[in-house]
């Protein structure tokens, strides 16, 4: 496609080049931008152009062009708003995704951009109408649907509007109404809430009241008698009969057309492939309640434009279709939805076309003084190598036999079998509470009945922690950089020790590789760092090996190292490092590329060609979305677009799609047995494929629960921790906020405080810290060793035919630089606080009567919770619940500790300081306060605050932010 000076309108110049909403409104068929205060506001007799650019992961600016119609706006300004459209995807080289948006019928994309709503006024500017502006308040009863984005439309004010499937919300001059349906879900009306905060904030500046209506339910209060003298007294609501606005729409197949000279030629074909289209023309794709026009990158601007204005003008007046959508893309830049309309397509196209008429755009753009820094080719993804997790906790791993499994020492807790399965457990310090992980490794060669022993007592463990441990299903080759950094010195032998695993190799008359000491067996050695190493068995023979890496050989009392001819001297430490692990006290040969020994071709079956190219793991792209439900074994999905923290509603479970990794988050509020089935969704989820990626089946999935978030999960979004851990369901929690102006009361049994990290490695000084992904301190060590009372606790996980007890390791591994030695420290409540929590897996007690530990103080006796007692008491189940009561640490009347702490001033001390002191008891902040500054700021002494009833004391607290 060719683009002169003459093709840009200058409306248009300098368009797209960073992040945001840029909107222009159609005046006098010319567009003219709109500011920045006035997005959001739409009037119905005019026609607009929303172009949205996003940044991607690789640095690349992403567009997305909506042409918007208001549903009084002219023909005249509708075919401009269309055909400026076209221009502006032009201006940015060609590869913007086109929208055709009618007033009362967005997609829910168009919508995700004005959260949360638009609601159109009435007027305009070139359609001949003036814009209304209201002198005195008018009563307007509008209608909300959707669960995910909100589709707001004024309809008339009568009873005869209202129905039992939506929700309606009454705008009286002193009193917002939200009426919800009989037959509208929890999310549908937890939505519309955000609808009257909007109308409460724009119409009446914040002051007026709020009423939530119930349908159905005939309470005699004030809100519902007002609420129906509205509309001449109560009378019940006649059923809704659905009617179909778009007539003809339910086509059994897709049709396709191509647009020549303003006409669409129907093209005969058994079935939509990728061959039907020209990458000189111009096609439509009819699928009913939508249309997609396709256009050929070799196509000219004259005839895109020509080809919008007829499917605009012609085609869809022709079906009687006005309302419904159409989307424009480019030849290689095509939609998953439009690929998913046709039987076959390919992966990926070949579009250096673009990128060269791209290149063209921009030295033209660049030539009239406009930054072009966004149409320029953007960089592959990367692999993001942060971590994302803290690194220093404590790490218990059991080899899965069948139904059983065996625990293995610390010696050995890195050692993994390709042809075996395992369960770990990795507890560590979170934000200011004890986070853990528990996950599954199934190996290459492992048996379907291993995997399946794994999944089952993996899926118990975190059952039997009430669903607050993360949940991580890792297959070998496939292992993140967190897995990695938690085990830090990983090694993986060939064949397995598992009963199931070595019926399988006699039963299928196949040799059992398992490595032997004295073997002929080759190691691919991987990894950033000391703390982060591998060491991978692979096929001993000369096509293994790889010039970027290095490799240890082993053939009885022989040992060759071999370093690749572009690895770096990190990486041939690293192999001296693992040595020692795999065969210590050992003299190797060294190898390097090019200069072999016979010896070493000769124990490797002779010279071959290998590759170079170092192995990739799949590369992290930008998130997606997508609200799930399993209904009969079938996955259904809907993807959330402009998505952040409040789209994650309680009831429901998401999947968070990163490509490299997918997170299956599940709700408080959903029911336990969908809970469980949570693994299930994810394992659907992957082989549905429903972005078209070609994803792995062993993809890592991890599920994570509401309330209980790892940080690894939470950087996608701006977190706010205490929205996850409030009461109730979405529609209660939100109008707890809109009626008090405050967060609903937090379930704090989902927040512990920190353990004390003690343990023979921890530092005493760093036992207590509450701590973020951007502040791990590279001081902290990781803790392998195990006191005594772990070892012996520990046992309860063995199988009684083999019992391993765990030993310290050689030597301490950090994750972080080095930062001198640390004493040893005797064993603390640490090492019995995570005895009582795993011993907890092998008993036969239920879930309800498990209690973690709350301690932060550090103590050789077990810590004794009581905030399990106060939490069933204070349970939504309990009749003795109270909404806005803040469960308790203590019983009412318990003596506080008379103890000496420091004095620190008032400002390092709040939760939301950003100086704050660390090794504080987080959950007595006030006791560190001076009298005199805790008198200023409580109001009353020391001794007279701690004879307030605790919750009392907590509620003061969250006040000061000290809680």
């Amino acid at each position: 496609m060719s683009v002169s000076i003459k093709d840009l309108d200058p409306a248009f110049q300098g368009a797209g080049q960073k992040a945001g909403i840029e909107i222009w409104r159609i005046e006098n068929f010319n567009p003219v931008a709109i500011q920045k205060s006035s997005h959001g506001k739409f009037f119905t007799g005019d026609s607009y152009v929303i172009l949205k650019t996003t940044t991607t992961k690789n640095g690349a600016l992403r567009h997305d062009i909506h042409y918007w119609l208001g549903k009084d706006t002219s023909q005249d300004e509708a075919g401009t708003a269309a055909i400026k459209t076209v221009e502006l995807d032009a201006a940015l080289g060609g590869r913007a995704v086109q929208y055709r948006e009618v007033q009362g019928h967005e997609t829910e994309k168009f919508l995700s951009f004005f959260k949360p709503c638009i609601i159109p006024q009435e007027g305009g500017v070139a359609s001949g109408f003036n814009h209304v502006v209201a002198e005195a308040h008018q009563t307007r009863l509008f209608e909300c649907k959707g669960k995910h984005v909100v589709h707001v439309k004024e309809v008339p004010f009568a009873r005869a509007s209202l129905n039992h499937d939506n929700i309606f919300i009454l705008d009286t001059e002193s009193k917002i109404f939200q009426f919800n349906g009989s037959n509208s879900s929890i999310q549908e009306r937890a939505k519309a809430l955000e609808v009257v905060q909007y109308v409460k904030d724009t119409c009446h500046d914040g002051k007026c009241e709020i009423a939530a209506i119930e349908d159905g339910k005939l309470m005699a209060d004030a809100d519902s008698g007002e609420f129906w003298g509205f509309f001449g007294g109560f009378a019940p609501l006649p059923r809704k009969t659905t009617t179909n606005e778009c007539k003809n729409t339910d086509l059994t197949s897709p049709k396709l057309f191509c647009i020549e000279n303003g006409e669409a030629v129907h093209v005969e074909a058994d079935s939509l492939t990728r061959e039907l289209l020209d990458s000189y023309k111009c096609y439509l794709v009819d699928c009913g309640t939508e249309a997609f026009v396709w256009i050929g990158r070799n196509t000219s601007l004259a005839a895109r434009k020509a080809a919008s204005k007829a499917v605009d003008e012609v085609v869809l007046r022709g079906l009687d279709r006005s309302k419904c959508h159409i989307i424009s893309v480019i030849e290689g830049f095509e939609t998953v939805l439009f690929r998913s309309k046709f039987d076959s397509w390919p992966r990926s196209n070949n579009v250096s076309v673009s990128e060269e008429g791209r290149g063209k755009v921009a030295a033209l753009l660049k030539r009239q003084g406009v930054n072009v820094k966004g149409l320029l080719k953007s960089e592959s993804p990367k692999e993001d190598n942060r971590l994302y997790i803290d690194c220093t906790g404590d790490l218990q791993v059991w080899r899965v036999n069948g139904e059983n499994k065996s625990f293995l020492p610390a010696s050995d807790q890195s050692k993994f079998y390709s042809g075996d399965c395992y369960i770990y457990h990795y507890s560590y310090p979170g934000e200011g509470k004890e986070d853990h992980l528990i996950g599954t490794w199934f190996g290459k060669q492992s048996v379907e009945v291993d995997r399946e022993g794994a999944t089952l007592q993996a899926s118990k463990m975190v059952e039997s922690l009430k669903f607050l441990p993360t949940q991580a299903c890792i297959y070998e080759g496939n292992e993140p950089i967190q897995f990695f950094a938690i085990f830090q010195s990983f090694i993986v032998f060939k064949g397995g020790l598992s009963e199931g695993f070595k019926n399988h190799m006699a039963k299928n008359e196949l040799p059992d590789n398992t490595f032997v000491e004295d073997g002929l067996a080759l190691f691919r050695v991987q990894g950033s760092g000391p703390d982060n190493m591998q060491a991978i068995q692979v096929e001993p023979v000369a096509s293994s090996l790889n010039s970027s890496y290095c490799y240890i050989l082993l053939s009885g009392s022989l040992v060759f190292t071999w370093s690749g001819s572009i690895t770096s001297p990190e990486d041939q430490e690293l192999v001296e490092r693992l040595l020692d692990l795999i065969k210590p006290n050992m003299q190797p040969k060294l190898q390097k590329e090019g200069t072999e020994s016979e010896q070493f071709w000769d124990l490797l079956g002779g010279k071959l060609e290998y590759s170079s190219q170092k192995i990739a793991r799949e590369a992290e792209t930008d998130p997606h979305l997508f609200s799930c439900t399993l209904l009969n074994e079938d996955l259904e999905v809907t993807e959330v677009y402009n998505f952040n923290q409040d789209d994650l509603m309680t009831e429901d479970i998401f999947i968070l799609h990163c490509h490299s990794d997918i997170y299956v988050w599940v709700g408080q509020q959903v029911r336990s047995t969908k809970k469980m089935n949570a693994l299930n969704i994810g394992e659907k989820f992957l082989e549905r494929d429903f972005l078209l990626e070609k994803l792995s089946l062993h993809t890592p999935i991890y599920i994570v629960t509401e309330g209980s978030e790892p940080t690894f999960f939470t950087r996608f979004f701006s977190w706010d921790s205490t929205k996850s851990m409030m009461h109730g369901d979405s529609f209660q929690r939100k109008l707890s906020v809109l009626l008090h102006g405050i967060s609903a009361i937090s379930v704090k049994s989902k927040r512990r405080t920190a353990i004390s990290y003690g343990g023979r490695f921890a530092a005493p000084e760093k036992s207590q810290r509450s701590r973020s992904v951007s502040s791990f301190s590279p001081d902290r060590v990781r803790v392998r060793g195990r006191s005594p009372a772990f070892n012996a606790l520990a046992a309860n996980f063995e199988n009684t035919n083999a019992r391993n007890m765990s030993t310290p390791p050689p030597m301490v591994a950090r994750l972080f630089p080095k930062s001198g030695n640390l004493d040893s420290a005797k064993p603390t409540s640490r090492s019995a606080a995570i005895a009582l929590i795993t011993a907890g897996f092998e008993q036969p007690a239920t879930a309800r009567d498990f209690t973690l530990p709350r301690s932060v103080k550090v103590s050789p006796e077990l810590p004794k919770s009581k905030s399990e007692i106060n939490a069933n008491e204070n349970s939504k189940d309990s009749p003795k619940a109270k909404p806005e009561t803040i469960l308790e640490d203590m019983k009412e009347g318990e003596a506080e500790e008379d103890e000496e702490l420091p004095v620190y001033p008032y400002e390092r001390l709040t939760t939301t300081s950003t100086d704050p002191v660390e090794d504080i008891d987080v959950t007595k902040r006030e006791k560190y306060l001076s009298s005199q500054e805790f008198k200023e700021k409580f109001e009353m002494t020391k001794d007279a605050f701690y004879k307030l009833p605790k919750w009392k004391q907590n509620k003061l607290k969250m006040t000061l932010e000290l809680f």
